[in-house]
């Protein structure tokens, strides 16, 4: 049968019950658990085998159960409590549980926002929009963000199969299904302009016009746009950009990116949303800065030179891959037919475009790396922990040469989890008695911090164990699930029904399967495992979770061997893998899991929330220091695995580290979790619990990363947005010319040698003085900044730890100057650009140490750190 024409019948609400149908399209019930709950009990199972998708639910429900329901004086107060707290969280303005800023002081109007793009967005299990951890940041970004008040807008994609399911076969090896999600059972709806009409963005690519529709979700008080090229009017081809979250190939990943950087703006424009800051969540979002320079061109009246003095200054990027291979670049014949169109609008040719995301000095037919577009477009670049930051800045330190390591322009936030939708309902109604119920809103408050300690051991201790035990029965039924898929024979069916036990220390190993994250490591002297999972007394069992990319052999390999290893004899009830690990499951195993594992080879982990989310529900972390655990370990929380070394040599790396594994559970973390006196609660496992929770809720929450980036970032990004615009671009202006006299001027200077006085050695308590002669030519003292460098001695020509001292000017000639004599000019006036330099520096420790001195451009980062802009003596 052709042309089918469909219909969707819901279930007749009654009128008692209306509010059921407005909380489901507004996934803010998700991080509620008053209002999960609310969901549940109109049916458990149903609510189950819907997926926990509200809208499907509501399908299952028969008629008679919501005549029930609308007649039932416990339901209808609960869902008046749930329907209480949601219109609190509507209508209120400002802030929720951050320090508020004055209407005086903020930068945003009633309509400005902050555009936040990302390629995923892992928002609950029902959504298909994400893969791993970068989607799953960014859905707790925004909840956060709608918590705390903050003007943010989401921009991604809508994918018709989403990430792929993991299934295994009977080897153990992963298959993958691509199943399509149905958008009439998602909580959203076409986006719509002002005029009420649907809004469509179309963008011009290599095999012709791309249009695409865009929907919204709500998001609490935040509202993410997504964009699908599933239309009548596209090509099958092009219908499939939007199809799977990181498409293979690569013709269409590009075409993803620039749909979602260039079709982002256009669809805000479209709703005439205009954000006064881009925070692009990675690379995959960098052509958003080259559809708004347009778009700012045009509303500012400005040239390019001065649009591209207000883009930088007002848009952030972070970088989550602490590998250069993990980040796009594509052929630049591949990326020109999409950038022809922007010719005119920008008034420069496609090859100048191009040239922005290529490496300094590469040839026009190089290719365009996402990194380097996005860096160059954006003032203010962080990675996502203290030392992915340090990871990055050595990475990329190419993209600003000459610029010492340590001083390469790219910060840290670390990463953060959203409490309210990872703590278990076990903790939160614990939270709810001791703290208050709006612990949620301020989790990193000393007064809540403080009450954790109030908690009873034993309440705590039998909250864990009701979160172990809903982890084991939903193990349970997965492995049955998983054996029956294969028609397993029923002796091993029978296994499955009895897997994991109860009051067993249960270690979690729950991650993306890829080779750096050492999945083998706990596997690397089997016979010493299968002492610790079988002892009679003190036994261990471990629970799997994970997929690995479809085109990752090797960690398919790693997941294979993980099940081999399980099916051996006596393994198979204390071993599992569970399939097709999603947020439910991971949410699953963060509450209930005694300690989470994580063996990463440094420094390779960027940042590794999961962890984070372990920690706020009282799992001990065991791991290499690596990502957030350098920053979030210490011994009354949880185990470290070695120091922090790095080594050259991998295969022996593996061999020391699995040894120190091995060591830290068989003496530290099995004695202690066994560690009963009198048949009472682990007291000390308890202590740690608390300590390990208070740590999460304090330093690693997303409410006190969003203020993080609200005040270093969005805040001045804001400002200097108002600055920049103001009459008609003026001040951008101004900068675009002072960029272009520098460009002219630059070469000129020389700097000779600094010299020392007295020539030394020195004593610690003693300083000296240092002198340079510069020569500016034609730019004023002003414009610059010159600076002794100096530092402990690395080697010959490097420095350890190098510091900067701002050298003064101290006369404006020099009697003798070889920077003078090399141009050809005078040395008798400050007019003629000679000029004399002075510092002091303080011994305060004894070493060797070395020192230099140099010129940068006075200015912010914009100007300080554009490449070519430093001269070193």
């Amino acid at each position: 049968m052709n042309h089918l024409q469909t219909f969707q019948v819901f279930p007749a609400i009654p009128k008692q019950l209306a509010f059921l149908e407005v909380l489901s399209r507004n996934i803010w019930w998700c991080w509620n658990y008053d209002a999960v709950e609310l969901f549940r009990r109109i049916s458990p199972r149903l609510w189950d085998e819907a997926g926990r998708n509200p809208i499907v639910f509501s399908t299952y429900i028969s008629q008679k159960r919501l005549n029930e329901l609308a007649n039932d004086d416990s339901f209808l107060a609960h869902l008046k409590r749930v329907k209480d707290r949601y219109k609190i969280m509507i209508s209120a303005q400002g802030k929720f549980g951050s320090d508020k800023i004055s209407d005086i002081s903020s930068p945003f109007g009633e309509q400005d926002t902050i555009a936040y793009f990302s390629m995923e967005f892992g928002l609950h299990e029902s959504i298909p929009l994400f893969a791993g951890g970068l989607g799953i940041l960014a859905g707790d970004h925004l909840k956060a963000a709608s918590d705390t008040g903050l003007p943010l807008t989401g921009v991604g994609l809508l994918y018709r199969q989403g990430y792929f399911r993991q299934y295994l076969d009977q080897e153990g090896w992963q298959q993958e299904e691509y199943p399509e999600a149905d958008f009439f059972n998602l909580p959203m709806r076409k986006a719509r302009d002002r005029s009420g009409k649907p809004v469509r963005i179309s963008l011009t690519g290599p095999d012709g016009e791309i249009h695409a529709d865009v929907w919204q979700i709500k998001v609490g008080r935040i509202t993410l746009y997504l964009m699908d090229t599933n239309t009548v009017e596209n090509s099958p081809h092009i219908r499939d950009i939007t199809s799977r979250l990181y498409a293979g190939e690569e013709k269409l990943r590009l075409a993803q990116e620039m749909l979602l950087g260039i079709g982002g703006m256009r669809a805000l424009a479209a709703m005439n949303i205009r954000p006064l800051i881009c925070h692009m969540n990675e690379g995959h979002c960098s052509f958003a800065s080259l559809e708004r320079l347009a778009q700012v061109m045009k509303e500012c009246n400005a040239d390019l030179r001065a649009a591209m003095e207000i883009i930088p200054r007002t848009t952030l990027f972070t970088t989550h891959t602490p590998v250069a291979a993990g980040h796009d670049e594509f052929p630049a014949d591949m990326v020109r037919p999409f950038l022809f169109p922007l010719e005119d609008r920008l008034g420069v040719r496609a090859d100048e475009i191009l040239s922005w995301g290529q490496y300094a000095g590469a040839g026009p037919d190089s290719p365009l790396s996402m990194f380097v577009l996005g860096v160059r477009m954006a003032q203010h670049c962080n990675g996502v922990s203290r030392l992915h930051g340090q990871v990055a800045r050595r990475m990329w330190s190419h993209v600003w040469p000459e610029v010492p390591e340590e001083e390469v322009p790219i910060t840290h936030v670390t990463n953060g989890v959203h409490i309210p939708s990872w703590i278990s309902h076990e903790n939160a109604l614990l939270f709810d008695r001791y703290i208050g119920p709006e612990w949620y809103l301020q989790p990193s408050s000393p007064d809540v911090l403080q009450r954790i300690d109030e908690i009873y051991d034993e309440e705590l201790w039998r909250a864990h164990e009701m979160s172990r035990s809903r982890l084991i029965r939903t193990c349970r039924k997965f492995m049955l699930k998983q054996y029956g898929r294969r028609n397993a024979p029923k002796s091993i069916m029978k296994d499955a029904e009895s897997v994991l036990e109860q009051d067993v220390l249960t270690i979690g190993f729950s991650r993306r399967f890829a080779t750096y994250k050492r999945a083998h490591l706990l596997l690397y002297d089997p016979e010493r495992l299968e002492a610790m999972i079988r002892s009679d007394t003190h036994p261990v069992q471990f629970v799997f979770a994970g997929k690995a990319h479809p085109r990752d052999n090797e960690g398919k390999e790693l997941i294979q061997q993980v099940i081999r290893f399980a099916r051996k004899a006596g393994m198979r009830r204390r071993v599992v893998f569970v399939e097709d690990y999603d947020i439910h499951m991971a949410r699953h195993l963060v509450h209930g899991t005694d300690v989470w594992l994580n063996v990463p080879r440094r420094p390779l982990e960027a940042c590794g929330t999961s962890g984070m989310k372990a920690a706020i529900n009282g799992v001990l972390n065991v791991s290499i220091l690596d990502g957030w655990w350098c920053e979030g370990y210490s011994k009354e929380r949880g185990w470290r695995i070695g120091n922090g070394e790095e080594y050259d040599d991998e295969a022996y790396q593996d061999a020391v580290e699995s040894q120190a594994l091995y060591n830290i559970l068989e003496n530290d973390v099995i004695p202690c979790f066994y560690d009963r006196k009198n048949g009472d609660v682990p007291s000390r496992w308890i202590s740690m619990m608390k300590a390990s929770m208070k740590m999460g809720m304090k330093d690693f929450c997303s409410q006190r990363m969003v203020q993080e980036y609200e005040k270093r970032f969005y805040l001045p990004a804001a400002r200097q947005f108002h600055m920049l615009t103001a009459n008609d671009g003026e001040e951008a202006k101004k900068l675009a010319a002072q960029l272009d006299r520098l460009r002219e001027l630059w070469s000129d200077i020389r700097i000779e040698l600094p010299v020392k006085e007295p020539d030394g050695p020195f004593r610690v308590g003693e300083d000296f003085r240092v002198t340079a002669a510069v020569y500016l030519g034609e730019l004023r003292p002003d414009e610059v900044e010159v600076e002794l460098y100096y530092g402990g001695l690395k080697s010959v020509d490097s420095l350890e730890a190098g510091q900067a001292e701002r050298m003064t000017m101290t006369e404006s000639s020099t009697s003798s100057s070889s920077a003078s004599s090399d141009t050809g000019t005078g040395s008798d006036t400050g007019k003629n650009g000679n000029y004399l330099y002075a510092c002091t520096i303080n011994c305060n420790y004894s070493g060797r140490y070395g020192f230099t001195a140099r010129v940068t451009p006075r200015g912010d980062n914009r100007i300080r750190f554009t490449p070519g802009f430093i001269c070193w003596a």
